[in-house]
């Protein structure tokens, strides 16, 4: 079994034709929620993952083995529903929904258009009710992190291979956001 214990979000670092030629390993949502695991990859090689606890993986990470091999992961189809606005609503409605759902705890794929989320008949059933389009469908599902997630839940953090000093201004390239270092 080839172990893994890294991953990198989306590629961090490496070359784009290095991530291309990766072989591609397909996990579902539930599955990239795990920080233990077992899955194979399209070349029928058997993965044991085993990830610092809380790590979320997303399509377009690449796992890297423990013999120095990479892996592109790609979010398997599954079963979601597709929320689309009936013909004529207003694009309010599907903010409206998003709310409801959000408000819900819901994990939820925001797209300019449609909303994905896994299936819930009672949850389809709200949003019918809504006057909303419920479809099931089987696609790949990447729902968001959540707006205070960070790197454990979805967001893409990143780590720091330089030392820090004690006395020196932590303003580098960083996007606009900070976050402690030990």
């Amino acid at each position: 079994m080839l172990m893994i214990h890294r991953c990198l979000p989306q590629g961090d670092g490496l070359a784009t034709v290095l991530i291309k030629r990766a072989p591609v390993v397909a996990l579902d949502w539930d599955l990239r929620q795990r920080s233990r695991f077992t899955a194979s990859d399209e070349q029928g090689r058997e993965l044991g993952v085993v990830l610092p606890r809380g790590q979320v993986v997303r399509g377009g990470d690449v796992l890297l083995a423990e013999d120095g091999s990479l892996l592109r992961v790609v979010a398997a189809p599954q079963p979601v529903l597709i929320v689309t606005l009936a013909e004529g609503a207003p694009a309010f409605d599907l903010l409206r929904a998003a709310y409801h759902l959000g408000n819900r705890h819901v994990p939820l794929e925001l797209q300019p258009g449609h909303l994905k989320l896994e299936p819930d008949s009672v949850l389809a059933e709200l949003l019918l009710r809504m006057g909303l389009r419920v479809e099931e469908t089987l696609a790949g599902f990447e729902p968001e992190g959540g707006a205070y997630a960070g790197a454990a839940a979805g967001g893409h953090g990143h780590g720091h291979s330089h030392e820090h000093a004690d006395d020196h201004d932590h303003s580098h390239g960083h996007g606009g956001h900070s976050h402690p270092h030990d």
